[in-house]
């Protein structure tokens, strides 16, 4: 990949570089095609790390004579995906990264350990908000189409100061695109009777956002 990741005609494109984080990968068939989900310790620039699912059919780890076991660094390329799976009789919608291709550690920088670019709609109004050191931040959640369904994922975005200022005022509906990467956060859940669960939140960290809008005008500011 290039310095500058473009997202071109594809709506979702990604890269993640990371270690397989455990043995014990979960399975599953999908129209008589098995695939095998695990998740990867990617690091980032700062001494923090993320640590993000991925699902690979096991057609492609046979192709590419790739094995999956814990502390082994892969480097995939493919599509920020979601869907919804019933947990303790609620519907959850869970992300993943959905491999396409295996690539070459060899031929990559390993400084672009994990990189997003999307293009979809504003499917939910956009909530902003400043930390008590008025940081600005808004959250909203993109629509992604995928090429050749009917069918569009569902992924959360996170912004940061004037990419958040930006998106703040920006209605249901509004075409944009996005270039970031991928992020795990901890936060606790209050599931009532004084009980108090730990969980795992994935999204999208905005480095770069456009507003797109039917005459072709783009607004583009870089974080």
């Amino acid at each position: 990949m290039n310095n500058t990741m473009t997202i071109g005609t594809q709506n979702n494109k990604g890269q993640i570089i990371g270690k397989v984080v455990d043995d014990n990968l979960n399975s599953f068939e999908v129209e008589g095609e098995n695939f095998v989900e695990g998740k990867l310790l990617i690091d980032r620039l700062s001494e923090n790390s993320d640590i993000l699912p991925f699902t690979i059919s096991e057609k492609l780890l046979k192709a590419g004579d790739l094995t999956l076991e814990k502390g082994k660094v892969v480097a995939f390329s493919g599509e920020f995906r979601s869907y919804n799976r019933l947990i303790d009789g609620k519907s959850r919608l869970i992300l993943s990264f959905f491999v396409k291709d295996i690539l070459n550690i060899d031929e990559i920088d390993l400084k672009k350990s994990n990189e997003i670019a999307l293009i979809g709609f504003v499917c939910k109004t956009p909530v902003y908000r400043t930390t008590p050191f008025n940081r600005q931040i808004c959250d909203a959640l993109v629509a992604v189409n995928r090429a050749n369904f009917n069918k569009s994922d569902y992924i959360p975005c996170i912004m940061w100061g004037r990419n958040a200022k930006l998106m703040q005022s920006q209605k249901v509906g509004t075409k944009i695109s996005i270039i970031g990467r991928m992020q795990s956060r901890e936060y606790k859940k209050d599931l009532g009777n004084g009980t108090i669960e730990t969980r795992t939140a994935y999204e999208v960290s905005c480095q770069q956002l456009e507003i797109m809008d039917v005459n072709n005008f783009t607004e583009k500011i870089e974080a």
